[in-house]
């Protein structure tokens, strides 16, 4: 017995088929929904479609067994229609073949709005799911791995529709026809020959399919590791360039491709087997019905329309099962797929709204922050017992080093995470009893790096407000300075602004950013180092248009500069999640304490650069 840390394959395997049934009772309500009609009606009518199309194949050998032996001479008395007979029969045959195919067409035809109806719905709920995950949940997952596990989970959901309910059902429903005509029609021998190559034909395609499947998986892990060092690589893509790192990139890249080549190899050689493996079974089974018929045949006990008959079934049950192995190692694929969307989408959120939590009211825009204490990891904590209120219409800069807390502070009023303790409110509101919709819509945030979708200029700005109008949109343009700079473009408001916005400069950037929360018009408005990662003569220009922005509205300043925020009402320095100092800039400076230190400091730097630059060239 193996000892109980170590899980045996024998486990592994059943918590695959646990997990696919799980799945499969997840998919099935979309099949039959709830309220509406309309989904069950197609089911049904495909499912008869289905039914009829599968009757009709089954039967199509009996009418090419009776021109068979019309032909031949053998028919029997009630189909003694020669010549005329045999062309009936032929015809009967072949449209026979039509209707067997033409009913198949049809299910697929009234089920695909159905099929497509639920991956839209699943596609639909993953997205929205994954926007209401945490920040938390986002920073420790990368991109590129979590789109491949929604892209394959769609595909997925798609292919188990498709094929576990009009390959895998309709095929052994076929079989079972087959072995009992074989049964009935001719006797118990040649049923048994039939079952026992089905049956071995599934237990060596299952058996060598599992075996595919583990090789599959290794090949999938691979890929989504090349596909996320190809993101990685790309969304960083100035930075490779700086550094002169594309070989090494490419490397990285090719190392992860060569995983990739290694396990499609084995996948390469696997099917193979595979396939010579499913021929020798399907070979050996009609050979044995062949001979036993040919035997019958020549000592008058079958016709050779009987022959041909049974050859017909053999075939026909042929074609399916060739399918059997990709069709089982995909669906098990899908499953899995599908299992790990699913296993995303029931990922619990970090932050959720409160049952029927209202919406947040801020006639005014006080904050206060009562003895908030935080962290992220339990051993490192970021705040503690943080106290701080921001009057309404006020104007608060933090400061301190990093690390100090500052932009947690911002996380935590935006609720991209929960305090570990005390509480945050606005105008007497607890974050955590109000909709996180509401917040967010109440708060107006200009990071240090603003990132635009990888659309025009106008969808940019208009993001802030969508259905805002064109007046809206250039109104906001011109209180953030901008609008003269769109106008001397050449495709003006529909300029295109590349990825993350990489054919703007970063001053441009931050003022569409700017011009974006303007037309957003929240009442607070939080300055997340809004300036820092931009030039100084640049920084000064963006300075008046966020002052501008922060006329009558609460105003919460996280800055590195300080000259950038010596006009705040109250300047907090913070150190460890701590406050240390707090008041006017002149007061500050009065007290010759940590804010005069890092004034001076930062004075001296700025004198430093000044006489740099002022210097003359050697």
């Amino acid at each position: 017995m193996p000892p109980s840390h170590i899980t045996t394959a024998g486990e592994v395997s059943a918590q695959e088929r646990a997990r696919g049934i799980r799945t499969i009772k997840q998919v099935a309500p979309y099949l039959w929904p709830d309220g509406a009609g309309w989904v069950k009606r197609r089911v049904v009518i495909a499912m008869a479609a289905l039914l009829l199309g599968k009757v009709i194949a089954v039967a199509t050998p009996f009418f090419y067994k009776q021109a068979v032996d019309t032909l031949a001479g053998d028919s029997t008395p009630s189909v003694m229609w020669l010549p005329a007979g045999a062309v009936v029969l032929t015809l009967i045959y072949g449209f026979a073949r039509i209707g067997s195919i033409g009913f198949n067409q049809l299910r697929d035809a009234i089920f695909a709005r159905v099929g497509q109806r639920a991956l839209r719905q699943l596609a639909g709920e993953t997205f929205n799911h994954i926007h209401r995950l945490s920040m938390r949940y986002h920073i420790t997952r990368r991109t590129g791995g979590l789109s491949r596990v929604i892209e394959r989970g769609v595909k997925g959901v798609e292919f188990l529709l498709r094929f576990l309910l009009f390959s895998i059902g309709p095929l052994i429903l076929e079989l079972s026809f087959v072995a009992l005509i074989f049964l009935f029609a001719f006797d118990w021998r040649y049923a048994l020959v039939v079952v026992v190559t089905i049956a071995a034909y599934v237990k060596f395609t299952f058996a060598v399919t599992e075996w595919r499947v583990k090789i599959r998986r290794d090949m999938n892990t691979a890929d989504t590791e090349a596909n996320q060092k190809a993101i990685d690589s790309l969304l960083n893509f100035e930075t490779v360039k700086y550094f002169g790192a594309e070989k090494w990139e490419a490397d990285r890249y090719d190392q992860s491709m060569r995983g990739y080549e290694e396990m499609a190899v084995k996948t390469g050689k696997s099917l193979a087997f595979l396939n010579f493996g499913q021929a020798l079974i399907i070979g050996v089974g009609l050979m044995a019905v062949m001979i036993m018929a040919a035997i019958e045949v020549q000592a008058g006990t079958l016709s050779v329309g009987d022959f041909v008959m049974v050859q017909a079934y053999m075939i026909q049950i042929t074609m399916p099962l060739n399918f059997l192995g990709s069709v089982y190692r995909e669906i098990r694929q899908a499953l899995t797929d599908m299992a790990d969307m699913f296993d995303l989408l029931h990922q619990p959120a970090e932050v959720t709204d409160a049952k029927d939590a209202p919406k947040l009211q801020v006639p005014q825009g006080e904050i206060v922050l009562d003895n908030v204490s935080f962290h992220y990891d339990s051993a490192r904590p970021i705040l503690t017992d943080f106290s701080l209120t921001i009057p309404a219409g006020s104007t608060v800069a933090l400061v301190g080093a990093s690390g100090s807390g500052k932009s947690t502070i911002g996380r935590l009023l935006f609720r991209f995470y929960d305090v570990t303790s005390g509480a945050i409110r606005i105008d007497g509101q607890d974050l955590r009893d109000i909709t996180q919709n509401s917040l967010h819509r109440a708060i107006g945030v200009v990071p240090q790096d603003t990132v635009l979708f990888n659309d025009t200029i106008r969808y940019n700005i208009a993001y802030g407000r969508p259905g805002a109008t064109e007046a809206e949109v250039i109104e906001a343009a011109i209180a953030a300075r901008i609008h003269d700079f769109i106008q001397s473009l050449p495709e003006g408001y529909d300029t295109a602004v590349g990825e993350r916005g990489l054919k703007l400069s970063g001053g441009e950037k931050q003022r569409v950013g700017i011009a974006r929360t303007i037309l957003k018009n929240p009442p607070i408005l939080l300055l997340d180092e809004a300036t820092s990662a931009l030039d100084t003569q640049t920084e000064r220009d963006i300075q008046t248009s966020l002052r501008d922005m922060g006329q009558g509205r609460t105003v919460i300043s996280i800055a590195h500069r300080l000259s950038t925020i010596s006009d705040a009402d109250i300047i907090v320095v913070m150190d460890k999640g701590k406050i240390v100092e707090q008041g006017r800039h002149e007061a500050l400076l009065a007290r010759n304490g940590r804010y005069c230190q890092m004034w001076a400091r930062q004075s001296a730097e700025g004198e430093e650069e000044k006489n740099g630059a002022d210097s003359p060239a050697p």
